[in-house]
Parts: structure tokens; sequence; C-alpha cells
């Protein structure tokens, strides 16, 4: 009886392990006002050797450039939902003669997996984003379908 709890823990593992390695596929529709974006969303969850990627369309979100740089910070799955945060940071630039700080936006993503409903907390900070969309948080929803329920 003293093994139980190793047994249980190693159980787990055995059983949780090829679920969570197996990414989660999603259609996602975005709209707002006159326009409808459809895009997939890809979600591999972390393993042993490297962390959680999040893919828009197959474009990994994890990038960094001359234009600035994008991270995901964390990814927690469940099985009623799908945490995500990342930030995004920008330098200065000089766009149509304008003069623009640098800029960041933090990012907060929610899928609810069992009606598919996405909600997006973002905050905007300085930059142009700042100048073209408004400076702090706004919210937005989106609904996904599961490319396959695991």
């Amino acid at each position: 009886m003293k093994h139980f709890p190793i047994f249980l823990s190693l159980l787990f593992f055995w059983t949780s392990s090829p679920l969570a390695a197996q990414p989660l596929i999603f259609t996602c529709e975005r709209a707002e006002k006159n326009y409808t974006e459809v895009y997939e969303l890809k979600i591999s969850p972390a393993s042993h050797n490297q962390k959680a990627k999040v893919f828009v369309d197959s474009r990994d979100l994890d990038l960094s450039d001359e234009m600035g740089r994008q991270s995901i910070k964390n990814v927690v799955i469940t099985t009623s939902a799908i945490l995500i945060s990342m930030e995004a940071h920008f330098p200065p630039e000089r766009f149509d003669g304008v003069q623009y700080g640098a800029g960041s936006v933090k990012t907060a993503i929610a899928i609810n997996r069992s009606s598919g409903q996405l909600r997006k907390a973002e905050t905007i900070q300085g930059g142009i984003l700042s100048a073209t969309l408004g400076e702090g948080s706004k919210i937005y929803q989106e609904q996904c379908v599961a490319l396959h329920k695991p």
C-alpha cells in the first residue's frame, strides 16, 4: 500500500502525457463591424524540452525581428479551458512623417473548450497602436470550433 501514491502519479503521467502532447487545433472567426476573418489557431502544449507554442495560420506567435518582439508567456490547458498570455513590444518608429514612441501590447486569451467561445483582453500602451487603436484595455469575443475533440 505504501507504493500506491507513486502508482497513482505514474498512472496519471502515462495517461495524461500523450493527450497533453497533442496539439489543439481550432478554426476561429473574428467579426468586427463589416469585417470577418476566419483563421486557424493551433496550440502545442509544452513538452519536457520545449515551451508551449501558439500558431495563427501556421505563423509562430513567438517572434522577434527589427519590428519588435512578441512572446508567449504562459499556456495553461485544462479539460474545460485554455488560457494563453502573451506580450509584444515595439521600438519607436516613424510612419508618414510622424514619430511614435515605443509601445507594448499585453494579451490574455481564454477559450472555453466546450462552447468554443474565445475571449481576448488586450492592453495597449504607447506606440503607433496606441495612436491608431487607442490606449488602454479592450475586450474581444470570438467563436472557435475544435478541429477534432480529444
